[in-house]
């Protein structure tokens, strides 16, 4: 089991099951920034305290009146009790199932309505190197799972001088080739404790955005200095949440 902790926002009722753990290495992963601002450059999230099986989470569900649920990670679709979670929010609460936030391991799941898919690299060999995975196993799961009717958005990490513009760019046209009117969300890099990388800037960003839009109908971006993404609650009332278990 991998799923620790339990969400709900009372604003747009929204339950989220929290997962830990990844199948990705990426050295510039976002959730460095944690344990970089605690003291400890360098290392992973830090380990919960407690796990929480299907049938606890199952029975918390039961007592909250929402409409979507979500899973986000860490990479939620690497525990095994994640289908059997979707088959009881689909048909059992009739509620929407999303992938909040996944790498794109495994997609075509059932009883998954939708996901939002962070494609690391166009080049094969960077993708490897950055992640320690194929990139054709993850770009032929998205191609995938949008054939089979889940609703897809696709989100990519702009970090100059390494996944840099001409790799952005790749992406969206290759995504156009399934719909122009799969939404792409642009992230500015974020910069993490023992790594090289700059964050961009607001010229390259919107360069990146007016590039993308060559190809894609709904393109949009965020450019979080680390403050703000270790505070997104002040700002966003998304994640304005209460812990339920």
């Amino acid at each position: 089991m991998s799923f620790y902790r339990v969400t709900f926002n009372s604003k747009y009722k929204f339950v989220t099951v929290h997962n830990y753990g990844c199948v990705f290495r990426c050295p510039t992963c976002s959730y460095k920034l944690r344990s970089g601002a605690n003291g400890r450059p360098g290392h992973v999230f830090p380990k919960p305290k407690r796990f929480l099986n299907a049938e606890q989470i199952m029975l918390v569900l039961k007592k909250v009146n929402f409409k979507t649920l979500y899973f986000m990670g860490g990479e939620p679709t690497i525990t095994p009790e994640l289908e059997k979670l979707l088959h009881f929010g689909k048909t059992v609460l009739g509620v929407k199932t999303v992938l909040g936030h996944c790498n794109g391991w495994k997609l075509n799941l059932s009883n998954l309505d939708s996901a939002n898919v962070g494609l690391k690299a166009w080049d094969p060999e960077l993708h490897l190197a950055f992640t320690g995975k194929p990139k054709q196993l993850i770009f032929n799961n998205f191609k995938d799972a949008f054939y089979t009717g889940i609703e897809l958005k696709a989100n990519v990490v702009f970090i100059p001088g390494l996944i840099d513009l001409s790799e952005i760019d790749a992406i969206a046209k290759w995504i156009s080739s399934l719909s122009p009117d799969i939404p792409l969300h642009i992230m500015g890099y974020i910069p993490v404790p023992g790594q090289p990388y700059q964050r961009p800037s607001a010229e390259q960003m919107a360069k990146a955005v007016s590039a993308c839009r060559a190809y894609l109908t709904n393109v949009n971006m965020s450019h979080l200095t680390p403050e703000q993404a270790l505070n997104l609650n002040k700002t966003d009332d998304r994640f304005f949440v209460q812990e339920i278990t």
